[in-house]
C-alpha cells in the first residue's frame, strides 16, 4: 500500500473538494481512500508513506493529442527549408522527419516523450502517431515503452496516401492489428484508434479500407481543418466540407476524436454535436503553425467534448492551460474569455475524453478512481482553495513543478528523480539516434 499525504489536496471530486491537509491512500492501482492526513496515517500504519510537505496534491494531467513521432525534431535545421504556408511546414518538416524515422527512433522518441510527460505530471496519453520510414510495428513498439514507463496509453497511427497506397495499407492494417491487442490486454493501460492525418491526404479508397477493417469498439482519431488548405480541398475535390465528408463516411462518434478543427461552421458543429463527438484543442501548435484560431470556446458552450492536447509542441498541459488562456482573450477581443472554458476542457473534458476509452475513472482523487497522482512544488503567496485553484494553476504553476509523479499506483518519478528508466543512459540513446536521424534528412 502507498499513501501520499502532507499536502493541500485538490481531488476534482465535487463531493469532496479540498482538504487542507490531506493524503490519498493507494492500493495496487486504484485509490481506496482520500482524507486527513493525520485519521489515514493512523489507519494504514504499514503503507509506504510520501510525505508531500505542505505541497500540493492532485490528479495527474491527462494529453489527448500527442506525437511521439516529432521528438527528435527539437533542434534541426533542415536544408532548403522555407516553408510559405501549412502545407509547407507539413511536407518540408514533419513529413520528412517521420519518413526517416527508424523502428529503433520510434522506440527513443516514445522514450523521450514519456520522461517528458512524467516529469510534468502527464500519466495518461493519447498519441497519433507517424513513422513512413518504418511503419509495421510501430505502435507495438510505443506500447512497449508505454508499459516499460508506467504511462496509460491511447495509441493509433497516422493512414495517409501521401505516400502512396501501399503504405496507406500498411497504416489501416497497424492500427487494426493494434486495436485488437490492445482490446485483449486487460490492464486498461492500453487503448487504440483508427488513426488518419487530414482528409485531403486520404482518398476515398483508402477511406473505404479503414472502415472495413476498423474492430468494433474503436473510433478514430482525425486531424480535422487544421489548416484552410484542408477545408478548400474538400470543397473543390468533393462538393462538401470536412465534417460532412467525415459524416459520410461513419468516422463521427462518441468513440471519436478529431483534432484541431480550425476552419468549421455552425453546421459542422451541429453534425460534431448530435453525433457526440470529441475534439482537442492543440493551442501552441495552432499558434506557432499560424494555423489559426478555432472556435473552441463556442465548442464547449454548445455542449461539445472538447479536450486540451499538445500536439506534440511541448508535454507541458499547464503550458497550453496558459496558451489558450490568452489565445481566446486575444482572438475575441474579450478579456473575460476563456476563464471557466479552458480549465473545464483540461480538468473535466480530458477525463471524459480518457474514460471513453479507459474503465477506470480518471483525472479524479476518489476510491475507486485510478491512481494517478501528483504532488506540485508550489507555495501560495495568496489564500488558495478549492475557489481559486484553476487561477493558481495559471499563473503560479508549470509542469517543471511536478516533483511526485504516481500513474496507476506505480512512483514513476519521486523528488524529481524517475524511478522507472535509467534516464541518463536513455538520453544518451536518444541524442545518437536522433543523430543518425539528421543524417538521414540532410545527408
Amino acid at each position: 500500500m502507498l499513501l501520499i499525504g502532507n499536502g493541500k489536496t485538490f481531488t476534482r471530486d465535487s463531493k469532496n473538494t479540498y482538504i487542507e491537509n490531506g493524503a490519498v491512500a493507494i492500493q495496487g492501482t486504484k485509490i481506496v481512500r482520500v482524507g486527513d492526513t493525520k485519521e489515514l496515517r493512523e489507519m494504514y500504519q504499514d503503507a509506504e508513506y510520501i510525505d508531500a510537505k505542505g505541497k500540493v496534491i492532485m490528479p495527474a494531467f491527462i494529453n489527448t493529442h500527442e506525437h511521439i513521432y516529432s521528438a527528435m525534431a527539437r533542434g534541426l535545421s533542415i536544408n532548403g527549408y522555407n516553408p510559405q504556408g501549412f502545407l509547407d511546414i507539413l511536407d518540408g518538416q514533419w513529413w520528412t522527419i517521420d519518413r526517416k524515422l527508424t523502428l529503433e527512433q520510434t522506440r527513443y522518441s516514445a522514450i523521450d516523450t514519456m520522461i517528458s510527460c512524467i516529469r510534468n505530471g502527464v500519466t495518461t496519453i493519447f498519441d497519433h502517431h507517424a513513422s513512413f520510414g518504418h511503419i509495421r510495428d510501430s505502435l507495438f513498439t510505443i506500447a512497449d515503452v508505454a508499459k516499460e514507463l508506467g504511462v496509460r496509453a491511447c495509441l493509433c497511427y497516422e493512414i495517409s496516401d501521401r505516400d502512396g497506397m501501399d503504405k496507406a495499407k500498411d497504416a489501416v492494417m497497424e492500427n487494426a492489428e493494434f486495436i485488437r491487442y490492445a482490446q485483449k490486454d486487460g490492464s486498461d493501460m492500453l487503448a487504440g484508434m483508427m488513426g488518419m492525418h487530414a482528409q485531403f491526404t486520404i482518398s476515398d479508397e483508402t477511406m473505404e479500407l479503414a472502415a472495413a477493417n476498423k474492430p468494433e469498439g474503436a473510433g478514430y482519431h482525425i486531424h480535422v481543418a487544421e489548416g484552410i488548405e484542408d477545408l478548400h480541398h474538400c470543397l473543390k475535390k468533393y462538393g462538401k466540407r470536412i465534417v460532412d465528408r467525415l459524416m459520410d463516411w461513419n468516422i463521427l462518434g462518441e468513440k471519436s476524436l478529431l483534432g484541431h478543427c480550425i476552419y468549421i461552421n455552425s453546421h459542422e458543429m451541429d453534425l460534431i454535436k448530435e453525433t457526440d463527438t470529441m475534439v482537442v484543442h492543440n493551442p501552441e501548435s495552432n499558434m506557432g503553425n499560424a494555423c489559426g484560431c478555432p472556435p473552441a470556446m463556442e465548442l464547449v458552450r454548445r455542449g461539445i467534448l472538447t479536450g486540451l492536447g499538445t500536439d506534440g509542441y511541448t508535454h507541458d498541459m499547464t503550458e497550453s492551460f496558459k496558451a489558450a488562456n490568452v489565445l481566446h482573450k486575444h482572438h475575441l477581443c474579450d478579456a473575460n474569455a476563456a476563464w471557466g472554458e479552458v480549465p473545464k476542457m483540461l480538468f473535466e473534458n480530458n477525463a471524459a475524453i480518457a474514460n471513453r476509452y479507459f474503465k477506470t475513472p480518471l483525472g479524479v482523487l476518489k476510491e475507486g478512481a485510478a491512481a494517478d497522482v501528483i504532488v506540485v512544488d508550489y507555495d501560495p503567496p495568496t489564500r488558495m482553495d478549492e475557489s481559486n485553484l484553476n487561477g493558481h494553476i495559471l499563473f503560479g504553476m508549470t509542469g517543471r513543478d511536478v516533483v511526485t509523479t504516481v500513474g496507476n499506483g506505480k512512483v514513476l518519478m519521486k523528488d524529481r528523480e524517475v524511478k522507472v528508466i535509467d534516464v541518463e543512459e536513455a538520453m544518451a540513446k536518444c541524442r545518437e539516434e536522433s543523430a543518425k536521424l539528421w543524417k538521414s534528412i540532410n545527408g
